[in-house]
């Protein structure tokens, strides 16, 4: 069993950032880091909203970070006690990651006494504009207390600051901060309405940013003074009377208290989890590690909005511009698909209505169809910059190829509706204009064919696949089979077309050309170059002159390298020239078109790449250890199986990209091991129509338990060493 709680006991100023991202909490509306209430912006404090931007100047544009509501903190007798500067005598910090509900207690000398402060707050999955938490005060000596809370719009950016105004006042005892952006005006707004258990003589204080309301107490030794705060956060993209509504969130949850909001929100988190808990039988601790993963993904999930998709890092800060990548499709949706289809739904839903801004970029490149955004804001807007790395030596920006060469971005659009359409059943998706936005980047790619006319083929030139360190290269495999995959994708969308709306129907046929579409996606899927395994050794080389390469091990290329935060790829990286890459790329296209390949072949590419993959992304592990299990390799798969769900708890992910600080959660690599341990290790899969399982368990698992919806019904997944069974559970 696992008491579902993590815990760091001490005070350790080095693990301030690891921390905020270990011990988060959110509820897809907004997100929390970890830190401590005192902490200011040189803390990394952060409530992170999703879907809101924000660009100052030449910056990279990055979500917003919200004033923060839960700034506290105590003088007593005249001393002020915070963390870093005051170094206590005893602390803690926990998660209960089971309810999303973060502790702290925390303990100083003063005076002969001890003083000592808990608290616990939540990001309420009830109402997703709430925050609430309570903070406790005990001392054992008498004193004069003075507990100073409010709201701190010092907000910390990365690339800000992002509020021009900052409008601070309290009215009818609800304190405000209303923060006003810089390129567009938005506004976010947070109200705080505060209950205590003591009497108090209160100050309103205004410095600078910050509205401070200062309790005065007579304190008692051996009294607890407990203050119970209610904040709301809304903005101005939630409708024209936010406002009020943030004013009216924050009385009508302090009139219900802090108890009844508590429950209501366990209740949510209890609901969530009687479907998405994973159980391990001989393995507690991976069973940990794989429930506090799926933790993540449900704290981050859209479920306030009917299309909006996940940001790279989640709702841990501003790192990767909080934009969307393929991360969300290939990684994390599959969680979603079998625990919770309507988030999926909406997940997908922001694809669909950012295929426009996915038709302006193709045309911006000089090509038709639909090529989706690297790093996907509002409306599709592509946030990346053509100088993503910063190189070390000469400080100067290093041109980088990512937004414009790696192509495959839009096959993981239509793989993500596809596979939503295989595993719910439903075709709603495809008549909200999916079907629009598979023939639209089929098209693309028909337009990027290269005709090797000697050879009557087509091949895919100057791409970048998942392995960044390797740029501008001809025929990536993985590039190659999902395009001819978006390819298949339209010819079946196109005779699906009968089974939709009238009207769906009418709309597209008036809008494309389906015969003639039909006759060149055909000539297109049996001619598209896909690269073969060698017929001696049978590995599948992952692009035109990979084995040309130098050949070189992984710790020898360690060794040449100068500076540790340098960039291993690029023009003149330490891995560009070499065969070393930086994470699976013909693994993934074996681990999703396995069936096409026989065993052997499987094995040997796994085989092959597992030693020269740098697993310098969190997305590689998953894809290494899902295919070591369809080698039938439980033993290989394990260990990478940990380094996924362990990503976030060990606080061991890349920290840099060159200059670029690139830390926070690692939500790709939370839904990896998700995938790794149900469609891995447990092997569940639809074959037919059918949800069917080829379960390869670790020794030390005797058995795997979990509920997966298929075809819009639900199923109890129980597997042992020895049997598998899959039964519907009757609503």
């Amino acid at each position: 069993m696992i008491n579902w709680r993590i815990e760091e006991i001490g005070f350790d100023p080095e693990q301030i950032t690891t921390n905020g991202n270990k011990f988060l909490v959110g509820n897809g509306y907004l997100g929390i880091r970890g830190t401590l209430q005192e902490y200011e912006k040189t803390e990394f404090p952060a409530i992170n909203l999703a879907g809101i931007y924000d660009q100052v100047g030449d910056a990279w544009r990055e979500p917003l970070n919200a004033p923060n509501g839960l700034y506290t903190y105590v003088t007593f007798n005249d001393k002020q006690f915070c963390l870093p500067m005051d170094m206590p005598a005893d602390h803690s910090i926990s998660l209960n990651y089971r309810h999303g509900i973060f502790t702290r207690d925390t303990s100083w000398y003063c005076d002969g006494g001890a003083i000592t402060v808990n608290a616990e707050r939540f990001a309420s999955m009830d109402e997703k504009h709430l925050i609430v938490m309570k903070y406790s005060f005990q001392s054992e000596i008498d004193g004069e207390l003075q507990i100073h809370t409010g709201i701190d719009g010092e907000v910390w950016d990365i690339n800000g600051p992002h509020y021009d105004e900052m409008l601070l006042s309290v009215e009818n005892n609800i304190a405000k901060a209303i923060g006003i952006t810089h390129e567009s005006k938005d506004q976010v707004i947070v109200c705080e309405s505060i209950h205590t258990n003591f009497t108090y003589v209160e100050q309103i204080i205004t410095e600078g940013r910050k509205l401070i309301r200062c309790l005065n107490i007579s304190a008692k030794a051996g009294k607890t003074y407990q203050l119970y705060k209610y904040i709301s956060v809304y903005t101005s993209k939630d409708g024209m009377d936010f406002d009020l509504q943030a004013c009216n969130l924050v009385s009508n949850s302090k009139y219900l208290g802090y108890l009844e909001v508590r429950n209501k929100h366990i209740a949510v988190w209890e609901e969530k989890w009687s479907v998405s808990e994973v159980f391990i039988e001989g393995d507690d601790a991976s069973m940990e590690a794989l429930n506090y993963s799926t933790y993540h993904l449900h704290c981050i999930a859209p479920r306030h909005a009917d299309s909006l998709s996940i940001a790279a890092r989640g709702l841990s800060g501003q790192t990767y511009k909080g934009a969307v990548f393929w991360d969300t499709e290939m990684f994390m949706l599959d969680f979603f698909l079998f625990t919770e289809p309507a988030v999926a739904k909406t997940l997908l839903k922001y694809r669909i209505d950012t295929l426009e801004g996915a038709k302006k970029k193709a045309k911006h490149y000089g090509y038709e169809g639909a090529f989706y955004a690297w790093e996907s804001q509002e409306g599709g807007y592509d946030a990346c910059s053509d100088y993503n790395v910063t190189d070390v030596f000469t400080g100067r920006q290093m041109r980088t190829y990512f937004k414009d060469k790696q192509i495959h971005i839009s096959a993981a659009v239509v793989y993500g509706i596809m596979r939503y359409v295989d595993y719910t059943g439903n075709y709603d998706l495809l008549t909200e204009g999916g079907i629009e936005v598979i023939l639209e980047c089929a098209n693309f790619y028909y337009d990027l064919l290269v005709k090797k006319v000697h050879l009557e083929r087509y091949e895919l030139h100057d791409v970048i696949g998942p392995d960044e360190y390797h740029e501008r290269v001809n025929n990536n495999a993985y590039t190659n089979r999902m395009a001819k995959y978006t390819i298949e994708s339209a010819i079946r969308a196109i005779k699906l077309l009968p089974k939709l709306d009238e009207n769906v129907q009418s709309k597209v046929r008036e809008q494309y050309k389906l015969d003639m579409l039909l006759i060149l996606y055909q000539d297109v899927n049996s001619n598209l170059y896909i690269p073969k395994p060698g017929s001696e050794t049978g590995i599948i080389e992952q692009f035109d002159g990979y084995e040309k390469l130098e050949e070189v091990g992984l710790e020898e290329l360690r060794g040449r390298i100068l500076h540790e935060k340098e960039y291993w790829g690029g023009a003149y990286g330490i891995a560009s020239h070499t065969k070393i890459i930086k994470q699976a790329d013909v693994v993934t296209m074996l681990n999703l078109f396995s069936g096409e390949y026989s065993d052997e072949v499987l094995l040997k590419n796994w085989e092959y790449y597992e030693p020269r993959t740098e697993h310098g992304s969190s997305l590689s592990a998953c894809m290494y250890a899902m295919l070591a299990c369809k080698c039938n390799m439980p033993e290989k798969a394990f260990p990478l199986f940990l380094k996924s769900a362990t990503s976030d708890l060990s606080g061991h992910g890349k920290q840099w990209a060159g200059l670029i600080y690139i830390g926070g959660t690692h939500p790709a690599s939370s839904g990896g091991a998700y995938m790794t341990a149900v469609e891995g290790f447990a092997g569940i899969h639809h074959e037919n129509g059918k949800l069917v399982a080829r379960p390869v368990l670790p020794k030390n698992w005797s058995r795997l338990r979990c509920k997966v919806y298929y075809q819009g019904e639900l199923h109890q997944v129980e597997i042992t060493q020895d049997q598998a069974k899959i039964s519907k559970i009757n609503n």
